[in-house]
C-alpha cells in the first residue's frame, strides 16, 4: 500500500508560504513607502499602496547629504570585531573546556554559560563606567592593598591610571562581544568529533596548539563561519550600547544614524519615506550577507547539535 502525503505537503506549504509573506511584508511596505516623496506621502494621508517615483531620488540624498554612509562604515568595522572577538574567545575556550581535563571545566562551563542570564542592557550603566576608564580594576587594587597611600607617602603622588575608550571602535565593540553562546555551540561540535582524534594527534607528534591550529580549526570552519555570520548580524543590530558609548556622528553605527534621520521639528510629520529609504540602505548588506550564506548558517549550527 502506498500512502500519498498530499495533503500535508499542500499544509507545509501553505504555511511556508504565510511565513514568507509575514517576513517579507515590512520589507515590501518600507520599499514601497521609499519609493514616495514627503509630499505625496503627507497628501495620502499616511502609507499609500501606489508606488511612487522617487526611490533614487531618496537614496541619492541618503547616499549624499547624510552622515549614514560613513555609519555604515563603522557598522562594519564594529560588528565585524566584535564577530571576530566572541569566536577566537569562544573558540579557544571551548578547546580548554573540551580536550583539557579539569576537575572544574563543569562548573567553569555553567558559570560561563551563566553570564547569557545578564544582558548588556541590564548592566549598560557599569559598562560605562569601565569603558570610560579601563584602569579603574587597577586603581582599585591599588587602593585596596594600601599602595597608593605607600607611594603618596613616599613621592607625594597617589597613583591614578585613566584609559577611556568611549567613543571608539574598541570600547564600543567589546561590551557587545561579552557573550558566551558560542561556547554552547563549539561545545556541542567538539563533543560530536571522535574521542580518539587528540589521542592520534599526540601519537603523529601534534602538541595542544599544532592540534587546535592544523586539525581542529579547519574541521570547525562550517560552525565558525556561522556563528560569525550570526555574531555579526548580532553586532549590526546592536542599539543601545552604541548609542551611549559613541558620542560622535562618525562613530556611531548605522542603527544609531538611522534614528537620527528623524525630523526634530514640533508640528510637523517626520519624513517617513526619507527613513524607509534609509532603511532599506542600512539592511542592504545583513539581508544579502544571510541570502548568500543561508546554507553555511544552517548546516554550521546543525552540526552543533549532533
Amino acid at each position: 500500500m502506498i500512502e500519498t502525503n498530499g495533503g500535508i505537503n499542500r499544509t507545509a506549504s501553505i504555511i511556508l508560504i504565510a511565513g514568507i509573506i509575514f517576513i517579507l511584508s515590512p520589507l515590501a511596505i518600507a520599499l514601497l513607502v521609499a519609493t514616495q516623496s514627503y509630499e505625496d506621502f503627507v497628501a495620502a494621508g499616511g502609507i499609500s499602496l501606489i508606488p511612487g517615483r522617487h526611490l533614487i531620488d531618496n537614496i541619492a540624498h541618503i547616499a549624499l547629504e547624510t552622515n549614514l554612509p560613513r555609519q555604515v562604515l563603522s557598522s562594519i568595522i564594529i560588528a565585524t570585531s566584535v564577530s571576530a572577538i566572541k569566536c577566537a574567545f569562544a573558540f579557544t575556550a571551548t578547546f580548554a573546556l573540551v580536550f583539557f581535563d579539569c576537575r572544574w571545566s563543569k562548573l567553569i562551563f555553567a558559570l560561563t554559560i551563566a553570564t547569557v542570564m545578564l544582558p548588556l542592557e541590564l548592566i549598560v550603566v557599569t559598562t560605562y563606567q569601565v569603558v570610560a576608564n579601563v584602569a579603574m580594576p587597577f586603581n582599585w587594587l591599588v587602593d585596596l592593598t594600601g599602595l597608593g597611600f605607600l607611594m603618596e607617602r613616599l613621592g607625594g603622588v597617589a597613583p591614578h591610571l585613566e584609559w577611556n575608550l568611549l567613543d571608539t571602535y574598541v570600547g564600543i565593540a567589546a561590551p557587545i562581544a561579552t557573550s558566551s553562546t558560542s561556547v554552547f555551540i563549539y561545545r556541542q561540535f567538539f563533543l560530536s568529533l571522535p574521542r580518539d582524534l587528540p589521542r592520534a594527534a599526540a601519537m603523529d607528534g601534534a602538541g595542544p596548539i599544532r592540534f587546535l591550529i592544523d586539525i581542529l580549526l579547519p574541521l570547525s570552519k562550517t560552525p565558525l563561519i556561522a556563528t560569525f555570520i550570526f555574531w555579526f548580524i548580532g553586532g549590526w543590530t546592536s542599539y543601545l550600547w552604541p548609542l551611549v558609548a559613541a558620542s560622535s556622528s562618525d562613530m556611531q553605527p548605522a542603527i544609531v544614524g538611522l534614528s537620527r534621520l528623524a525630523t526634530s521639528e514640533q508640528d510637523r510629520i517626520p519624513e517617513v519615506p526619507m527613513l524607509m529609504a534609509g532603511a532599506l540602505f542600512v539592511s542592504f548588506l545583513p539581508v544579502v550577507l544571510i541570502a548568500v550564506m543561508q546554507r553555511r548558517i544552517v548546516k554550521g549550527l546543525n552540526l552543533s547539535e549532533k
